[in-house]
């Protein structure tokens, strides 16, 4: 008796905790195979593109910031988490409504760019570093090769996902330590697409531009949130326990 007596008198999570598990296990597998498949249609359109282009490629031009960011293979392993990234905002929609329309307006970023890789097909300057001796390069190179440079899809999803991820954030008022991990792994994706000599400057800047086009006025025009609440009901407590 006194273990069930403990048991519904245990203080419930904190409010963020609770919203944030409510968060995760609604519709996760719909969310795990919707992003996985929405993955996959995409790259069946890029990789296309990349090995058939409409037209003549162009080579995108160095800055001199270019000149001055070194080639850094230790960056390998965050440019490559971008397809753990993009998955954790669509993850965290709170309902269906709300995933539909994440699912639309990055869909429809992911089109464009495809769009613009079709109508203007690019690539990055030729590598004059071997990186054969390089864990991950051989097959990096061999999947994603330099085209479809500009603008860089990879910085346009993550700062998609980097600002939608923020507002989840910012609903469940998570402690700030949520928000400045999401901004440094952010940072960290778009640093390495550079440092990797995937992309160069302007390929990021227009990646930035270009995912700024679509998740601000996502931000916007969406389902109306659902006020952050606390989860009172004991058997939603017991589960999260």
């Amino acid at each position: 008796m006194n273990h069930l007596t403990d048991a519904f008198s245990a203080p419930a999570p904190p409010p963020w905790k609770a919203e944030m598990w409510l968060r995760f296990r609604r519709l996760f597998w719909l969310k795990l195979v919707g992003t996985s498949v929405f993955t996959w249609l995409f790259f069946i359109g890029y990789f296309h593109l990349l090995r058939h282009p409409a037209a003549a490629v162009m080579v995108m031009p160095l800055t001199p910031l270019d000149h001055l960011i070194p080639f850094l293979p230790e960056w390998l392993p965050a440019y490559l988490t971008l397809w753990i990234y993009v998955g954790v905002a669509p993850g965290l929609q709170r309902n269906f409504a709300e995933l539909v329309v994440y699912g639309l307006w990055v869909g429809a970023l992911c089109l464009s760019g495809l769009a613009l890789f079709y109508l203007w097909p690019t690539a990055v300057p030729p590598l004059t570093i071997d990186v054969s001796g390089y864990a991950g390069f051989a097959m990096l190179q061999g999947v994603d090769a330099s085209g479809n440079a500009c603008p860089s899809m990879h910085v346009a999803v993550a700062i998609f996902t980097a600002l939608r991820l923020d507002d989840v954030f910012r609903q469940a008022r998570t402690p700030v330590a949520f928000r400045m991990v999401n901004a440094l792994w952010f940072l960290a994706i778009v640093w390495s697409t550079m440092a990797v000599k995937q992309h160069v400057v302007l390929d990021a800047v227009a990646g930035a531009l270009l995912g700024l086009a679509f998740v601000l006025p996502s931000l916007h025009w969406r389902p109306t949130p659902h006020r952050v609440q606390i989860l009172t009901n004991r058997a939603d407590i017991i589960s999260y326990q």
